[in-house]
């Protein structure tokens, strides 16, 4: 486990054959998406996506635990006019490989760049697809609580004798409600639309996602101490997200400026929130050093 908190250089298809089996709790990571950063990854084309991207999700179904999940940042590209099918045709051979595709969350950007298009709107979300090797996995659902909301004030103070029942559908849809319920909640669970801002900060880095996309899902998915893999690192912000919640971290990348990025920013980072009783604060000496494996 000498790779543990650490920023690793190299291909994350290759590096991962040397790890052993069921030893990763969360992998959370946005590769390139297709086309685009040509200089670093290549800009692999929307034909070629689904072959390219395949032999790395066999690695990381392998190193992931069975409770464990992966969590997919992704989004279509436009291709002469239409959106391609390179996602959907992933998300296909991906079960096909044994993946479950257990959610999807999409990521409401409220600061999307504005523009002007004559066939479509600007991009406002992105997908987050959730993928698990079984169906029973690790999810801490209380740690991503939310306030209930301003509706409930009024809402809930004049109950009529139908809210205090399970009331059907009126359109036989089998769904149905209990106003009631909610009495005395000051926090439920959230929905699977995910409303925060892109990162406004320079990250050198072309496609920095914001440190709170990464912490939600860490929340979600992990404990203090579980093993955190982005392997497509960039700028380090899933690695600092994890360090940040007192969670153990990996980081790959084939670009030594982004592994030189991510240190610098892992070395200026302390976790949040330190808890005397946890033996990650108390006990663990955080590593930052990179190892580097050639091809």
């Amino acid at each position: 486990m000498d790779y543990v908190n650490k920023i690793i250089l190299g291909d994350c298809e290759e590096i991962l054959k040397e790890w052993p089996d069921n030893s990763v709790d969360l992998i959370f990571t946005s590769p390139p998406y297709a086309d685009q950063r040509s200089n670093t990854y290549g800009g692999i084309k929307p034909n070629d996506y689904v072959k390219w991207f395949i032999p790395k999700t066999e690695q990381f179904l392998r190193v992931l635990k069975p409770t464990g999940t992966f969590i997919l940042n992704i989004k279509e590209r436009v291709v002469k006019g239409e959106r391609h099918t390179y996602v959907i045709e992933l998300i296909l051979r991906m079960r096909e490989q044994g993946w479950l595709w257990t959610e999807e969350f999409m990521w409401h950007k409220k600061n999307s760049y504005p523009g002007k298009w004559p066939n479509r709107f600007r991009d406002s979300w992105e997908r987050l697809l959730q993928f698990n090797k079984n169906k029973k996995f690790h999810m801490y659902q209380d740690e991503v609580k939310v306030p209930v909301g301003n509706w409930a004030k009024t809402r809930l103070n004049n109950l009529s004798e139908v809210d205090k029942t399970r009331d059907e559908s009126k359109v036989n849809s089998g769904f149905g409600k209990n106003i009631s319920n909610w009495v005395g909640r000051d926090m439920v669970y959230p929905t699977n639309v995910i409303h925060m801002a892109t990162e406004c900060s320079n990250r050198n880095h072309s496609a920095a996602f914001p440190e709170d996309l990464p912490s939600w899902f860490i929340k979600l998915f992990t404990k203090i101490d579980d093993l955190v893999l982005d392997p497509f690192i960039g700028s380090g912000t899933t690695a600092v997200a994890a360090k940040n919640s007192k969670r153990k971290y990996v980081g790959i990348d084939i670009a030594e400026e982004y592994c030189d990025i991510s240190e610098k920013r892992l070395s200026q980072t302390q976790p949040r929130l330190l808890d005397q009783k946890s033996k990650y604060n108390t006990e663990h000496k955080d590593e930052s050093t990179r190892l580097r494996q050639s091809k």
